[in-house]
C-alpha cells in the first residue's frame, strides 16, 4: 500500500526510526526513539510503535487517544513544504 493509506506499514530495520503522518490522526512512530517533555524529562516508551498526538485533544498527551475521530481533527498526510528553506 502507499505510504497515504491508513495500515501502512514500511517496512524498518531494529535500529531504524520512522514516523509515519496518518491523515486526519496521529504521527506513528516505529523504532527507537529518545522521547523528552518540555522540561528534558524522559518519557517512558515501552511500546515498538507509538502514536503521538497532532490534534493536542489527547487525555494522555504526548502519546494518541483517538480523540482527533471525536473532535473532528483534520489535516492531510502530505508535508507542507512552505517556509522550510530550499524548498521554495
Amino acid at each position: 500500500m502507499p505510504p497515504g493509506n491508513r495500515g501502512y506499514q514500511p517496512a524498518v530495520a531494529n535500529d531504524e526510526t520512522t514516523i509515519t503522518v496518518y491523515p486526519d490522526g496521529p504521527y506513528l512512530v516505529r523504532g527507537p526513539i529518545d522521547l523528552r517533555d518540555a522540561d528534558g524529562q524522559t518519557i517512558r516508551v515501552d511500546r515498538p510503535v507509538i502514536a503521538l498526538c497532532r490534534c493536542g485533544k489527547s487525555l494522555i498527551r504526548p502519546f494518541c487517544d483517538g480523540t482527533h475521530k471525536h473532535a473532528g481533527f483534520k489535516a492531510g498526510d502530505k508535508a507542507e513544504h512552505r517556509g522550510v528553506p530550499g524548498n521554495g
